[in-house]
């Protein structure tokens, strides 16, 4: 589950509960561990689908060492926030327990207030603009920790890193979960949150070890459409670049379409993010033909052991054949709402729900 208040878009609080699995008998394949696993979010322009992504990778910043490209948090606070804070509440789910998080960040991004309960039992509050806060959970936890410390970084990650606990508690679980997300977009060439510090190979992968990689990229564009072969060649500098193999060879990157360059970037991640937790893609089919889209959404839902999260525009998506009504969503200004929540209608497999989407069915 997840809650965010008072950030960018969302004055008021929108909540993503991915527990809210209905009994549909078809496209299993959507559902990951009896929760919500490849979702589709919908909205209208500057409803906030965009900003719901940075939202629930907003942990990632304080919580991890991995890369948060620049710029992409400017105007943190919704411009009617009269709290000072934005505030974002986490609840990860393992076989080991539960982790509840929640914290508060400021118009500097700045942490202002934490607190953690595992199982229902608090681990710890505290209050940074303040300096105080009940840490007797985080005591009991483990003896080796110096709670002594004052200052703005996270508590949790210091006492996940400096604590020596089972591989499988519940905090070290959700460290690793957080780590391993990924958000990135198809609009630009390669921004992107997450999964790791840097992607300095995002030019060169294909060259890494044997050359197999190049001809799977060129095999993955041809079934896309795109039929120029590709191959690499050594400029003056002496690296190696991607080219199309035509009869005067053409450079990848400045000659290729907006859609050849986003397939690139999916491709991209499909084969370096190989255990990424939750993968959210924004725009993710902004320049695609509405059946590449539909493929990459079935090569995405066939993908196990991952939550997917998309945002598109694109209403020849919405098909029970492809997925299902619980894992659709529509955004508006006030709420975040599953098609099966955003209706009285029982939705069926056989309910055409393009159809439905573009009457207003899911408007009220």
């Amino acid at each position: 589950m997840f809650e965010v208040t008072g950030f960018k878009n969302f004055e008021n609080t929108i909540r993503l509960n991915f527990s809210d699995v209905r009994d549909y008998k078809f496209n299993h394949s959507c559902i990951v561990n009896g929760l919500l696993g490849k979702l589709i979010v919908y909205g209208k322009n500057s409803v906030g689908k965009s900003n719901l992504g940075l939202a629930l990778f907003d942990i990632v910043s304080h919580l991890t060492t991995n890369n948060v490209t620049p710029g992409l948090y400017d105007y943190y606070l919704n411009v009617n926030n009269k709290a000072g804070y934005a505030e974002f509440h986490y609840v990860f789910t393992f076989d080991s327990g539960e982790v509840d998080y929640r914290y508060r960040k400021n118009d500097k991004q700045t942490l202002v207030y934490e607190s953690a309960a595992i199982d229902g039992k608090r681990l710890f509050t505290y209050d940074y603009e303040d300096s105080r806060g009940d840490l007797t959970g985080l005591e009991a936890l483990t003896t080796t920790l110096n709670l002594s410390f004052r200052g703005s970084d996270s508590i949790l990650k210091y006492a996940i890193t400096n604590s020596a606990l089972p591989e499988d508690h519940p905090l070290y679980l959700m460290q690793r979960f957080v780590s391993h997300m990924l958000w990135f977009r198809s609009l630009d060439e390669n921004r992107y949150i997450g999964y790791k510090a840097d992607s300095k190979d995002y030019y060169d992968f294909l060259f890494q070890g044997n050359m197999n990689m190049l001809k799977e990229l060129e095999s993955f564009l041809h079934e896309a459409g795109i039929k120029e072969n590709l191959v690499a060649k050594k400029d003056a500098d002496g690296t190696k670049r991607l080219y199309f193999d035509t009869r005067n060879p053409l450079p990848f990157f400045k000659v290729a379409s907006s859609g050849t360059k986003a397939l690139y970037t999916f491709f991209y991640w499909y084969k370096t993010a190989v255990d990424v937790s939750l993968m959210f893609i924004d725009e993710f089919d902004a320049f695609y033909h509405y059946e590449l889209a539909e493929t990459l959404v079935g090569l995405l839902e066939h993908m196990p052991g991952f939550q997917t999260i998309l945002t598109s525009h694109n209403t020849n998506l919405l098909s029970n054949r492809i997925m299902r009504p619980d894992c659709y969503f529509i955004l508006t200004g006030e709420k975040l709402t599953s098609f099966a929540n955003a209706t009285d209608r029982e939705l069926r497999e056989g309910h055409n729900l393009e159809k439905l989407y573009m009457s207003g069915e899911f408007d009220g």
